[in-house]
């Protein structure tokens, strides 16, 4: 597997995870018989903040690991990040969408996220300048 064949299996298991993350909002709506808005729905705020927040950190993230795929970044480390990355959001989705509050899958995501974008971030900055 190449460099950017490894990217591009991670954007096709992210877009995967959003499509379930779109579903599950749209399945809670229903439920919940709400058409627009959140109805100040709790569990239909926090399916769509589980959403949002994926929103939020996923484009960028992956843009950068399909740098380092066009970069020719090592294999292994394109596998270590998307795999970090889609485990932290995935932890970060259950934590959130089962609970308001804090939660370990909601702790460990957000950190695993925080940790995946840095060091994405970091290793652009070293493929493209050195």
């Amino acid at each position: 597997m190449t460099s950017i064949e490894a990217a591009i299996l991670y954007t096709g298991l992210f877009i995967i995870l959003f499509i379930l993350l779109k579903v599950n909002v749209g399945r809670v709506r229903s439920a919940e018989k709400i058409i627009f808005g959140d109805g100040a729905n709790e569990r239909l705020q926090r399916a769509q903040r589980v959403q949002g927040n994926a929103v939020e950190d996923v484009p960028v993230t992956l843009i950068g690991i399909v740098g380092l795929g066009v970069l020719s970044a090592p294999v292994l480390l394109i596998h270590g990040l998307g795999a970090l990355f889609l485990i932290g959001r995935v932890l970060h989705a259950v934590g959130l969408g089962g609970s308001s509050g804090g939660s370990p899958g909601r702790m460990f995501g957000t950190l695993l996220t925080a940790i995946v974008m840095l060091a994405t971030g970091i290793s652009c900055l070293w493929f493209a300048l050195f």
